[in-house]
Order: C-alpha cells, then structure tokens, then sequence
C-alpha cells in the first residue's frame, strides 16, 4: 500500500476524519493544551488527553464513516486504536500543528483468549498511531491504551515526551513478549477507510457476505462482557 498524500498543508487543515474543526475537537484541543506555549509541550499534553480521557474499547466497533470521524470518538468517550489516533492528529491541528496518520499490523502476544476467539487471530492489521511534526521532525504517538487498562494487564503505560518515537512495548513488566510490530502500512493525510475496510476483510472472519460490518456486528453482539487489550 502507497503512503496517500495531498499537498504539503494537507496535514494541517481539517479532512474529513480528521475533522480539527469541530467545535468539540477545538475545545477539548485547547483544554488539554492548557497553558502549554511550545508545539513540543502541547503534542505530549494532547497524547495524555487522548490516552487516557478516551477509554480503549476493541469490542464496540462502528467502520462507518461517521463513527470513524475525531468528534465521534469524542462524543463516545471510547474507542479503539483508530479512532484514537485520528483524534490525536485533529486535536494537533487543531492546535496548528501538523499531523498525519500511520498504521501497522502488529502481532499481540498478551491478546487475550476472548479476543482472540473473537477474531480468531492474535494479528491486528492496521493498527493506527498518529504522527505529528514536532521540531522538523516526524514523530510517532502511539494513544491508544489508557494507563488504568495498562495497569490491570501489567504493562507499563506507554509515555510520550514530544521527541522520541512512543511505539507499543515489546513486553510486559515480567519480560513476556507482549507487542511485534509486522508490517509498516505507511502514513497518510486522512484516515483510508476503504483500504482499512478491505484489511478487516481479509484477516478477519466474516459472514459468507463478505461485508465487514459484520465484523463490527459481531464485536457489538460481545460488547457487553468484560474487554481487555487489543
């Protein structure tokens, strides 16, 4: 899969995922900034706002476009890696700070065995990160668990200091193997709906129609027990 770009202000002003013009993303950008003067500073206090005031949920998926937007994350209060990712690239614009989107299919060694059944594989395609611009440099931003689910998996919340790459952990507290990262899918300006579509469809099992919603009717039929890490 190519990396999809536009033109150079493209990862600055809103799209249609990454919708930083949202009355909601520009007020929940500005209140996590805070106080914050440097772009460096506001990118890790809008990380921290994502990752832990967006609860991860990998059991209650919505692929339509409309609940893959960064204000629907925000309405929800929860989200998987995605979403949370699209939000912390509209919150940095929204902030003027340019950001895109990146993914990756990672193999998750501490999945657990309810997900796993669920999907029948431990390999997530497409798990997204955001990336943000930060003193001429790229760097990757990595939202999507929130500390206290870290907690109760035992695995050291991942951190982000606004210079360094904040990729998943390769293990746990214990030295068990817990995230490999498989596959680069490159960056992009917006979120690749159909091309995330088209992966869902591939690896994951589905209905003898094919469609990927019912890949996300069947996390909502599950919604309702316990969810764990992705």
């Amino acid at each position: 899969m190519a990396a999809a770009h536009s033109e150079p202000d493209a990862v600055l002003r809103p799209s249609f995922y990454i919708d930083s013009d949202h009355p909601s993303v520009i007020r929940f950008a500005k209140d996590a900034a805070g106080s914050e003067t440097t772009e460096p500073r506001k990118a890790v206090a809008l990380f921290y706002a994502v990752r832990d005031g967006i609860r991860y949920d990998p059991y209650r998926i919505d692929l339509s476009p409309e609940a893959m937007r960064a204000s629907a994350a925000l309405d929800r209060g929860y989200a998987f890696c995605i979403p949370k990712a699209v939000l912390l690239a509209a919150a940095a614009r929204a902030e003027g700070i340019p950001s895109r989107l990146g993914f990756a299919d990672v193999r998750n060694h501490l999945t657990t065995d309810r997900l796993r059944r669920l999907i029948q594989t431990d390999v997530f395609v497409f798990h997204g990160y955001t990336e943000i611009l930060l003193e001429g440099k790229w760097v990757k931003a990595t939202p999507a668990f929130n500390a206290a689910l870290c907690e109760r998996f035992d695995v050291e919340p991942l951190e982000f200091d606004g210079h360094s790459d904040a990729l998943l952990q390769q293990s746990d507290r214990k030295g068990n193997r817990y995230m490999e990262y498989l596959r680069e899918r490159g960056h992009f300006d917006d979120l690749p709906l159909d091309e995330l579509r088209r992966a869902f469809e591939e690896w994951y099992p589905l209905s003898a129609s094919g469609d990927v919603s019912d890949l996300a009717a069947r996390f909502e039929n599950d919604a309702t027990k316990e969810g764990g890490l992705q």
